[in-house]
């Protein structure tokens, strides 16, 4: 199974990718995490900030490989728990089923996005900064695998 997060914005710090690197490290070949970066759309001091949604969000969907499941993070969304994403994972992974994961910009996901996905999630009711969402989301699928193993790391 592939779990691929298409994030928009580039160019992290060093403590986002070592963070992600460590996670992506435990996981197995067959349980892949990939994360995708999307430029951000160009926002200037009189920027049309539905424009820019919209641009990032062509560039998101157009990212999306064909038939994966589609999961739009949004502070609107769904909460999950890390059981449920297990659980969840371990249902696509049965059916052969790939995992996309849409994290918007700084002004979050367009329409398009969230209509086109299967599933909408909230990952806290709080504002979390984008670098951090990638790692807690890393952190999270390993979770979900360890737990799915039996693995003794979620205790």
């Amino acid at each position: 199974m592939r779990v691929k997060l298409l994030a928009v914005g580039t160019r992290m710090p060093a403590w986002v990718e070592e963070g992600v690197a460590e996670y992506r490290k435990r996981l197995p070949a067959e349980f892949s995490l990939e994360i995708q970066e999307i430029a951000l759309a160009k926002r200037g001091k009189n920027a049309d900030i539905r424009r820019a949604r919209q641009q990032e969000a062509d560039a998101l969907l157009k990212a999306v490989p064909k038939d994966d499941v589609l999961v739009a993070l949004d502070v609107e969304g769904r909460a999950i728990s890390t059981e449920a994403l297990a659980q969840k994972l371990n249902e696509w992974h049965m059916n052969g089923q790939n995992l996309s994961l849409l994290i918007g910009g700084p002004d979050g996901l367009d329409e398009s996005c969230l209509s086109q996905s299967q599933q909408r999630w909230s990952l806290s009711a709080m504002t979390l900064p984008h670098p951090l969402v990638r790692v807690l989301l890393a952190e999270q699928v390993y979770r979900a695998w360890s737990i799915l193993q039996g693995h003794p790391y979620h205790r």
